[in-house]
């Protein structure tokens, strides 16, 4: 258990860096749109390619995850991302987090523990 518990944390971090990459690309482009122009800008950021490979990753590691572990087990013990995106928004976008997300976080947690028991 130990060692999905590892491979997960990993998984999680690679995912959640994905996804941090990805909102600091966005932010570097225009107005949303589904033009040429802000999809020329989102393509040609480094920070979208640095998304694409941390995303990768977290694929690989969840394949590994899902070879050899139950799926019952492995899907709720990726919900650690939630945590780890949380403190992303606080210390990378310098977002407030209300107490209210992070007892929600806290209860997803403890619903990973009692499964993992």
């Amino acid at each position: 258990m130990l060692k999905l518990l590892l491979y997960s944390i990993v998984q999680s971090l690679c995912l959640v860096s994905g996804q941090i990459f990805l909102k600091i690309a966005l932010a570097q482009t225009g107005k949303f749109s589904l033009s040429r122009q802000f999809i020329r800008e989102a393509l040609t950021t480094w920070q979208l390619a640095a998304s694409g490979l941390c995303m990768a990753l977290a694929s690989l590691f969840w394949f590994r995850i899902l070879k050899h572990y139950e799926f019952s087990v492995a899907y709720p013990m990726i919900s650690i991302s939630y945590l780890f995106g949380l403190l992303a928004a606080i210390f990378i976008f310098h977002e407030p987090v209300p107490l209210t997300r992070w007892i929600g976080v806290l209860l997803i947690m403890g619903g990973v523990f009692l499964i993992t028991k």
